[in-house]
């Protein structure tokens, strides 16, 4: 991992092989993605536990700015307080138990939170300010007394997350070692620039399935094997204690193993060449040396384009570093953003879930419009994202993801069926039973949290 050109030493993400847990080797069965009992243990016993994303900082700039999340059964009030801090609440009235928030997003404006029922009134930081007839309580006064119940919360990389555990970890101590490996891409600087939510018929455990792994890219995504090497023998997969996992696959040209034409890829590479005023050409013959000389290119026109690199390996310029942080989220990262992957239970249906798709992106210094690789499309950093909300299949997540998508439902059908008789997966598919285990650590309550 040293640079390439000053041979300097090693900076960016650690490419330190992590020990490989021991697995065991407890059929994976469908009962786990269909069953509303194992659904609800999920629910007691794990979601209930540990640390999750609510939403993105930059939501909350003043006080009194607020936005609400579901997550499974509960919906979760995250608010900037009169002292600037974030904190999360359960979004409940402490009166009688009416919802009290129903926007998804907004600002009090120098007011309160008041119930639509009774009209109790709570500020930013949660507490019960006003009541109607407040002479009238035998128990005495409400207020101050009856506030909203929070919820542990915390912030890193830009996002908020938050923990309905009252004795969780801290939240770096539960996502190390990821926390350190990702603070170089400084996420908290990228703007989200897309933001879809699906609602799926499958479980979410298959979306999380999914993305532990890379067996299935040459079929479901054929067009990754002109621009990356995904053979699992030029990739390293790590597993964490906390149950995070890693992926980092080669990329800025295809593996050995690709046999189409250079045409191909340099048509996938087609706007990343221009953006770095690359040529090709040269590399036409021996397209094995393209990830090299695009790396070197970039470290050299890093500054003059708007990037600072200097927190990067050379690998990190071309290469996919995936990261999945137990139990529900992806980080896809790429030199200029990060693909954001989450899945969320749904309340009711265990063969359902919701799936959020959000792209973060790096936007060059200076620039205002930015064209993005990984969504092939043209970005605004003035524009505000609009959340897209619908059906799976109804509307997009981009065209890589959006192929995901499409398979998930058949697989959702395949599960539920009397044939399915347990996983049968090779070794390079072993994220997805360290997931798996993981969760059936929470479920037997013998994780010490």
């Amino acid at each position: 991992m040293t640079n390439l050109e000053t041979n300097e030493q090693p900076v960016g993400i650690s490419r330190e092989k992590a020990s490989e847990p021991t697995l065991g080797q407890d059929p994976i069965d469908g009962f786990r993605y269909n069953s509303a009992d194992f659904a609800a243990l999920e629910w007691e016993q794990m979601w209930t536990k540990v640390w999750l994303v609510a939403g993105r900082i930059d939501q909350l700039t003043n006080s009194g700015d607020y936005i609400t999340v579901p997550i499974g059964s509960e919906s979760i009030l995250c608010s900037m307080g009169s002292d600037n801090k974030i904190r999360a609440f359960y979004n409940v009235c402490q009166h009688r138990g009416n919802q009290l928030v129903p926007a998804e997003t907004g600002s009090l404006n120098g007011g309160d939170f008041t119930c639509a029922y009774h009209g109790w009134r709570f500020d930013a930081d949660g507490t019960l300010v006003w009541v109607h007839c407040e002479e009238d309580f035998p128990q005495g006064s409400p207020c101050g007394k009856r506030n909203l119940i929070e919820v542990s919360c915390d912030t890193w990389g830009g996002f908020i997350w938050i923990n309905m555990d009252p004795e969780c970890k801290s939240l770096l101590d539960y996502l190390s070692p990821i926390a350190e490996h990702l603070d170089c891409y400084r996420m908290e600087q990228m703007k989200r620039t897309h933001w879809v939510t699906l609602e799926g018929d499958f479980n979410w455990k298959v979306v999380q399935d999914n993305f532990n792994e890379s067996y299935h890219l040459p079929f479901v995504h054929p067009q990754t094997l002109t621009t990356m090497n995904e053979h699992y023998s030029a990739c390293q997969f790590d597993m964490y204690p906390m149950g995070h996992c890693r992926m980092m696959m080669p990329g800025g040209g295809p593996g050995p193993q690709y046999k189409g034409s250079y045409e191909k890829t340099f048509q996938g590479l087609k706007e990343d060449f221009a953006f770095w005023d690359f040529d090709p050409s040269p590399f036409k013959d021996d397209l094995s040396t393209l990830r090299i000389a695009m790396q070197k290119h970039k470290r050299l026109l890093g500054a003059e384009k708007g990037y600072d690199f200097s927190l990067y390996s050379d690998e990190q310029l071309t290469d996919h570093y995936h990261y999945t942080a137990f139990p529900n989220v992806s980080f896809s990262m790429k030199p200029d953003g990060c693909i954001f992957l989450m899945a969320y239970p749904h309340p009711e249906n265990p063969r359902k879930c919701f799936f959020n798709m959000w792209y973060l992106t790096k936007f060059p210094e200076g620039a205002t419009e930015y064209y993005s690789n990984s969504m092939r499309d043209w970005v605004s950093i003035d524009q505000q994202v609009e959340h897209e909300t619908g059906l799976a299949g109804e509307i997009s997540c981009g065209h890589g993801i959006d192929q995901d998508v499409a398979i998930w439902s058949s697989q959702q059908k395949g599960l539920s069926s009397r044939g399915y008789r347990g996983e049968y997966m090779p070794y390079q598919e072993r994220r997805i039973r360290f997931f798996h285990e993981n969760i059936d650590r929470y479920l037997s309550s013998s994780l010490d949290h």
